[in-house]
C-alpha cells in the first residue's frame, strides 16, 4: 500500500493548534476554573534520589562514593576536622592561612607553581581551604586524567611543604583584607552583629588582626597539618563517572595503610551575647543604614527546627513574608528586610532581623521592625501564611538534592556533624506536620524584642531622629589596630 505524506506550512500550525485546543475545551477535556484559587494542585510526587555508598576504612577514614555518568568528570572533596574555632586566640586566621598555603606552597616534590602548570594543561583543579569547623582539599578533572590528578591530591594531602614565600604572600593578602574591612557597610554590619550575638571572643566571631596574622609561622602550619590532617579526622567524597567497586579498591590501596592520628581534644566554645540595647557605628560616607537586631539562635538538631523553619519563611523569609510585605511593600521603608531564628549544624546560629534603608528613614524602620515583632503576640502567623511558607519550603526542597554531587554534599555534612543519614529525607514530612500552634509556640519561645541587641551602621548625621531617641546607645569603635611595628 502506498502512503502519502501531507506537508503543512509552518504558518498553518498556530491555527491548527487553536482548533484542537477549542475542541478539547468544548469536550471538557480541560476543567474550567472560575478563579486561580480553584485550580487543583496535585500533591508533590515522592522524591528519592540515589544515595552515595558509605565506606569506613580500618583507620577510621570515612568515604562516600556517588556515581554520576552524565559527563566524563570526577570530583572529590575531603573535609577535615579542625577549623578556625580551634585556633589559639593569639593566632586568629591560622586556619585560613593554612588553607591557602597548603595548596600554593606545593609538596616536597613540586612547588605550587609547578602544580599549577601540571593541572592547567589537564583543565583540572586541586584546591585547599579553611573554614570555621574544618579545612578541606578538593579535586576536579576529566575521567581520563583522574589517576594523574589523584596522585597530586594524595601528595598534597600527605606531603605539603608550606614554602615560606607563599606564607609571606598569604600574610600580605590577609593584611590587605584587614586594611579594607571597613569599606563596605554590609561587611561591617555582618561582622559586628556576629560579635554582639556570640561575644567578641567567641571563635565564630573573632576577628583577624595584623598582629594575629603576623604571629603565624611556617612551623604552625606544619604542626596544624600533623595534628588535624589524619585519616580518622577526615571524610572523603568522590562523585562522577566511575565504577564504585573499582574506585573503592583504588581508595583503599591509597589510604588503608595510613595510620590513625588519634582523638582530637574537644574545643570549649563559650557564648557571651551582648546585653540588649542599641549599638551604633558611624559611617559618614554612606547615605543608607544597615539595621541588625540579633541574639543567639539554636542548632538544627533542635526538635523545634521544623517549626522554626516554617516560622522563618512566613515571617521573614522571602518576598511573600510578613516583614517584606509590611516594611518594604506597604510602607516602602527598606531596600531589603527579613530574618528569623538562625540555625546551624555544629553551633547555634544567630537570631536576626535585618533591614537596609536610606539614612532618613532609619529610626522609622527600627520602629516598624519593633511593631511587626510585637504584633506576633496578638497577630500570630495565620494558617494562610503557614500554607504559603510550607509550599515555599517544599517546592524548593528538590533543588537541595537535584544533582548527585548535592546529595553527596548533604550526606557528608550529616556525617561530619553527627546527624542521622536520613536527616534531610525526613524534612518534607516533618514540615507538613507543623501546625499553627507549633509556629506560635516557637515564636513565643525564641523571639523576644526586649532581649535583642540592635546594631545600626550608617551616617548618623542624616538619621530621621537620633538613635538615642529610642534608648541608651553604645558606640562601637571599629578602628583597625595598626601592625605591631607601626604601633611602636
Amino acid at each position: 500500500m502506498k502512503t502519502h505524506a501531507i506537508k503543512l506550512h509552518r504558518s498553518a500550525l498556530p491555527a491548527i493548534l487553536a482548533v484542537l485546543l477549542t475542541a478539547l475545551i468544548a469536550s471538557n477535556s480541560f476543567a474550567q476554573a472560575k478563579s486561580w484559587q480553584q485550580v487543583a494542585t496535585p500533591p508533590l510526587p515522592a522524591f528519592h534520589p540515589a544515595q552515595p555508598k558509605r565506606i569506613e576504612l580500618s583507620n577510621g577514614m570515612v568515604i562516600f562514593l556517588q556515581e554520576d555518568h552524565e559527563l566524563p568528570l570526577i570530583d572529590g572533596f575531603a573535609r577535615i576536622r579542625g577549623g578556625s574555632h580551634d585556633e589559639p586566640a593569639d593566632k586568629v586566621g591560622l586556619a585560613n592561612i593554612f588553607g591557602k598555603v597548603w595548596r600554593t606552597g606545593g609538596t616536597k616534590a613540586q612547588t605550587g607553581d609547578q602544580l599549577d602548570d601540571f593541572l592547567e594543561v589537564r583543565a583540572a583543579r586541586v584546591e585547599t581551604g579553611g573554614g570555621p569547623d574544618s579545612t578541606s582539599i578538593s579535586l576536579s578533572c576529566l575521567k581520563g586524567d583522574f589517576d594523574d590528578v589523584f596522585a597530586v591530591f594524595i601528595d598534597l594531602l600527605r606531603n605539603p611543604e608550606f614554602r615560606a614565600d607563599k606564607l609571606d604572600l598569604a600574610q600580605k593578602q590577609a593584611y590587605d583584607a584587614i586594611s579594607r574591612r571597613n569599606d563596605e557597610i554590609d561587611d561591617i554590619a555582618e561582622r559586628e552583629a556576629a560579635k554582639l550575638a556570640y561575644g567578641s571572643a567567641n571563635p565564630y566571631a573573632r576577628q583577624i588582626e595584623y598582629s594575629t596574622i603576623g604571629a603565624i609561622t611556617r612551623q604552625d602550619l606544619l604542626d596544624w597539618h600533623q595534628k588535624y590532617v589524619q585519616p580518622d579526622h577526615m571524610i572523603l567524597g568522590i562523585s562522577g563517572d566511575f565504577d564504585s567497586s573499582a574506585m573503592e579498591a583504588k581508595l583503599r590501596a591509597a589510604f588503608e595503610s595510613w595510620p590513625r592520628g588519634g582523638d582530637l581534644p574537644e574545643t570549649e566554645v563559650s557564648y557571651a551575647p551582648a546585653k540588649p540595647g542599641y549599638y551604633q557605628i558611624e559611617k559618614g560616607d554612606v547615605n543608607q543604614s544597615s539595621i541588625q537586631m540579633v541574639a543567639l539562635g539554636t542548632t538544627r538538631n533542635n526538635p523545634d527546627y521544623y517549626a522554626i523553619a516554617v516560622f522563618n519563611q512566613a515571617f521573614g523569609g522571602g518576598f511573600s513574608s510578613r516583614l517584606f510585605n509590611d516594611i518594604r511593600t506597604k510602607r516602602g521603608l527598606a531596600y531589603s528586610v527579613g530574618g528569623g531564628i538562625g540555625t546551624n549544624f555544629g553551633h547555634p546560629g544567630i537570631l536576626e532581623f535585618a533591614a537596609a534603608t536610606k539614612s532618613q528613614s532609619t529610626i522609622e524602620s527600627i520602629k516598624a521592625l519593633d511593631e511587626d515583632i510585637d504584633n506576633l503576640k496578638n497577630q500570630p502567623i495565620t494558617e494562610e501564611e503557614i500554607k504559603q511558607a510550607k509550599d515555599a519550603i517544599l517546592n524548593a526542597f528538590i533543588f537541595r538534592l537535584d544533582s548527585p554531587d548535592k546529595v553527596l554534599g548533604e550526606r557528608m555534612t550529616y556525617e561530619f556533624y553527627g546527624y542521622p543519614a536520613d536527616w534531610l529525607d525526613k524534612l518534607p514530612a516533618e514540615i507538613q506536620k507543623v501546625t499553627a500552634a507549633d509556629v506560635k509556640r516557637v515564636a513565643e519561645k525564641y523571639v523576644h524584642r526586649d532581649q535583642l541587641a540592635v546594631l545600626v551602621v550608617g551616617n548618623t548625621k542624616e538619621f530621621d531622629q537620633p538613635l538615642s531617641s529610642l534608648g541608651a546607645v553604645k558606640d562601637i569603635d571599629i578602628t583597625i589596630p595598626p601592625p605591631p611595628a607601626a604601633a611602636k
